[in-house]
């Protein structure tokens, strides 16, 4: 039984942040520390079996006896915010990280993911007997460190649901063929660890892998009722497959929400067992919805508490306050994983900076910020948090041009950004002057703060006079079919594209590289891209505008002339150019210090984080 002082349990959601070998780091343990305040229990991220089947160079491991030291300090750590620990064991099979070397590749199937990786080998007895033994050695690994409860995952697309999954199992021996043979290796996986060991056992599935042939509910209501009869304490239900379907898989902004929901809910009606709802529970009128929906269960709340490590505090009423929005956009917890930063986070500059603190300064100051962006609000608020007087001064509407960010298809989620920092605003007093500030009004301030932002850059073109730009996505009414001429494929003419295709409008997008989208988030990326294929956008990569004369826009690509014809109009996304105009005109009359975009371009993770960081030293 798992007995927890609330239903909340934060989920596994892989961080990067150890070294190299496996250990865990001060990182992992200030990281988790800050997650273990009013949640019932903390999963830390996924532990690797082998360190030859690790998903990352930078993964935990717990492989080895040598490991638990480390463990046994991360415990204590969540087992001192009040949670308990429960430890997540994955085989990755075939989805073990090819660029990772001497990883090994092992499945259900000699296929490799259609989507990449490294071509598997079908594994016989042997390999599935030295799969369980690994299996039972991180579990008992799991109670020499105190864990309290366990986890096995057999969803997402990893090994044992590479056996589950009808698409991916083309065996043709007991293990292989119908639910019965598909599910007797996961399921003896999971008799050896409750035979070892006496610990809660929770199940990870997919209760869908939403794609054509993989698995479906009423399968995974069957590995329920298998996974009741063997006592396990829930079984936690996701969906999709990091294969097939990552955006199910990272309940991405892409995708419908509640589907996870729906499937919990069918399986806890129709076999009784206890389950764990997962999926954007990210406000806090969803999370009391579902609090009353699984009342005999638990919900699994990941990067919610990524953006904001007292959110289940504020559902619970223990923490006051607005609750940091996850805008589940995966920039900065998906995006910095991969890149190879670990973990952070697009909306909260302290995500993979927990070691740093935020302390009152030494010398108060009035300081002026200039500039009501996102970068110029997260500066206002750092610098009154360290005790500053300050005032920001915006002509226009606060948030800049993330403003029109929620206003492309799938990206509505955006929308609850500017609204916090509106409300932390508000908490702090901060005075806004609305007025676009020049060197007079801010002589008498200690220092400023310069968020200026940046402005679109416009190619010096023959005949280019009328065009618009990305705010063409603010107008009331998008312009209806026409043909639009979109100069710049970065993630901005992206984005313009999806939303005038849906209005009718004939899309062509020119570049002079071939990466579309090529500074995007890699799911927006994908997921877009597909959209503007299927809607009939032209692209022209390599291309070179020339001039434009009228309705013909004239262009090289690969050194030949190619023409556009019957364009009625053209949107320009070739880029931003920072504005630091005040700050030259200061001249260094007053202590300046640039921010965002205005030092450097770059995006809206970059921006916060860079007026954070500078604020917490200024």
């Amino acid at each position: 039984m798992l007995d927890l002082r609330n239903p909340y349990i934060f989920a596994p959601i892989k961080t990067g942040y150890s070294d190299g070998d496996g250990r865990v780091t001060s990182h992992h343990l200030a990281y988790y520390r800050k997650r273990s305040r009013h949640v019932g229990a903390v999963t830390p991220e996924p532990f690797y079996l082998d360190a030859r089947l690790r998903e990352l160079p930078t993964q935990m491991g717990i492989d080895n006896e040598s490991k638990v030291p480390g463990l046994k300090s991360l415990v204590d750590g969540i087992h001192a915010g009040g949670a308990a620990a429960i430890a997540h064991l994955n085989h990755a099979g075939r989805m073990a990280n090819p660029k990772i070397p001497g990883n090994v590749f092992f499945s259900s199937t000699n296929r490799a993911c259609e989507t990449g990786g490294a071509q598997p080998t079908r594994m016989g007895k042997p390999e599935m007997d030295e799969v369980v033994d690994l299996f039972v050695a991180a579990a008992r690994i799991a109670v020499t460190s105190g864990f309290d409860a366990l986890e096995l995952q057999l969803g997402h697309g990893y090994l044992l649901a590479q056996f589950l999954s009808p698409m991916v199992n083309d065996r043709n021996d007991d293990y292989g063929g119908d639910f019965a043979g598909r599910s007797l290796f996961p399921l003896r996986v999971v008799d050896a660890v409750r035979d070892a060991v006496d610990l809660p056992l929770l199940v990870r599935i997919s209760g869908a892998e939403m794609v054509t042939g993989g698995i479906e509910i009423g399968e995974s209501v069957a590995l329920a009722r298998e996974l009741k009869s063997r006592d396990v304490a829930a079984v936690h239900v996701s969906a999709g497959t990091v294969c097939n379907t990552p955006p199910w898989f990272f309940q991405h902004m892409f995708v419908p929400i509640g589907k996870t929901w729906d499937m919990a809910e069918r399986i806890h009606r129709e076999t009784g067992v206890k389950v764990v709802a997962v999926g954007r529970i990210s406000d806090i009128t969803t999370a009391k919805t579902l609090e009353k929906r699984f009342a005999d269960g638990f919900l699994a709340v990941g990067r919610a508490l990524v953006a904001d490590p007292d959110f289940v505090g504020k559902v619970l009423g223990l923490v006051e306050g607005p609750v940091r929005p996850c805008l589940a956009c995966a920039e900065g917890c998906l995006g910095g994983v991969k890149s190879g930063h670990g973990l952070q986070c697009l909306v909260n500059p302290d995500v993979g900076r927990e070691l740093l603190m935020v302390e009152p300064a030494d010398n108060r100051r009035r300081v002026a910020v200039v500039g009501g962006g996102l970068t110029g609000m997260q500066a206002a608020i750092t610098l009154s948090d360290r005790g500053h007087e300050v005032d920001l001064f915006e002509a226009e509407q606060l948030g800049g041009q993330f403003n029109l960010a929620p206003l492309t298809p799938h990206k509505h989620s955006m929308d609850q950004l500017v609204p916090y920092f509106l409300e932390e605003l508000e908490l702090r007093k901060t005075r806004i002057i609305k007025k676009r500030a020049v060197a007079s009004d801010v002589l008498g301030y200690d220092a400023v703060v310069v968020a200026t932002g940046s402005i679109h850059r416009v190619p010096p073109i023959p005949g280019l006079e009328e065009y618009r730009w990305a705010a063409i996505l603010a107008d009331e009414e998008l312009p209806r079919d026409q043909h639009v001429l979109i100069i710049g494929g970065g993630l901005i003419g992206v984005e313009v594209a999806t939303a005038l295709i849906p209005v009718g409008n004939r899309v062509t997008i020119v570049k002079r590289t071939t990466d579309f989208g090529e500074d995007m988030e890699m799911i927006a990326k994908k997921l877009s891209l597909k959209i503007m294929k299927d809607s009939g956008v032209r692209f022209s990569d390599r291309t070179h505008v020339q001039r434009v004369d009228g309705h013909t826009v004239h262009a090289w690509r690969e050194e030949q002339p190619i023409v556009f014809e019957d364009v009625d109009m053209i949107v320009v996304t070739t880029g931003m150019t920072s504005v630091d105009d005040l700050a030259r005109e200061l001249g260094g009359a007053v202590p300046i210090w640039l921010v965002g975009d205005a030092k450097r371009v770059g995006n809206a993770q970059s921006a916060i984080a860079d007026a954070y960081l500078t604020c917490r030293e200024l």
